[in-house]
Formats: C-alpha cells, sequence, structure tokens
C-alpha cells in the first residue's frame, strides 16, 4: 500500500489519538499537539522571510517614485550614469558624453546621495 506523506501523518495521528493506551496523558497525543509548533514555525518564516522583503519592496517602489530627471543612479549592473529622460516604464541615462543608453525602469538600483556624487 502506498501512502502518500500527508496520509501517512494523518493516519498516524489517528492512530496516537485513539489506539494504545487507555490514558490520554500515556498515549502519543494528537494533531492538535502538533499545531501550535507549527505556528510557531509559520511566525518564524513570516518574521525572517516575508516582512523584510516587504519592507524592501517598498523601498524600491518609494525610490521608483523619487527618481527624476538630473538624479545620479546606479543600474543593478553597475553602471553610473545621470537620468537624462523619464518614461512610465523606461528611464535613458547619459553614461559619458554624448552616450545615451535606455534601461528599463527596474534596472535602477539607487540613487547616489550627494556624498556619494562627490566621490564619483
Amino acid at each position: 500500500m502506498n501512502f502518500s506523506p500527508l496520509a501517512l501523518w494523518f493516519a498516524l495521528a489517528r492512530q496516537g489519538e485513539s489506539g494504545g493506551a487507555t490514558d490520554p496523558a500515556a498515549s502519543g497525543g494528537g494533531l492538535f499537539d502538533l499545531l501550535p509548533p507549527m505556528l510557531a514555525i509559520l511566525a518564524i518564516f513570516y518574521f525572517v522571510l516575508i516582512a523584510p522583503e516587504r519592507k524592501k519592496q517598498k523601498q524600491k517602489t518609494a525610490l521608483m517614485a523619487a527618481l527624476k530627471k538630473g538624479d545620479k543612479v546606479m543600474t543593478s549592473s553597475g553602471i553610473y550614469a545621470t537620468v537624462a529622460q523619464l518614461k512610465e516604464d523606461e528611464i535613458t541615462l547619459i553614461v559619458a558624453d554624448g552616450v545615451r543608453v535606455r534601461f528599463n525602469r527596474a534596472a535602477i538600483q539607487d540613487i547616489l546621495t550627494e556624498k556619494e556624487k562627490d566621490s564619483e
């Protein structure tokens, strides 16, 4: 007989509830005994993985909204440039004198601050 892991888990949980010992405290426990650890694991996943990723996404959205012509930016490929033109999903960057390159807006990784602009 071939059981899926979930069916086997439910079968073992039912066996622990009804089979073997007559004293409930001596039995292996049931499905509800596993609920608190599972909720704890879900909470840990949320605070370690999901919440920081949401925060990062909000920062990226705010960065894109604050982008304007003349800003010094760095692309995800490491190119430092100045914003020449903005369109809805496209941005034109000046990377050298007379050299303009079109990028997708998602390629912008960071807007350089005044301190970073001076070191360039």
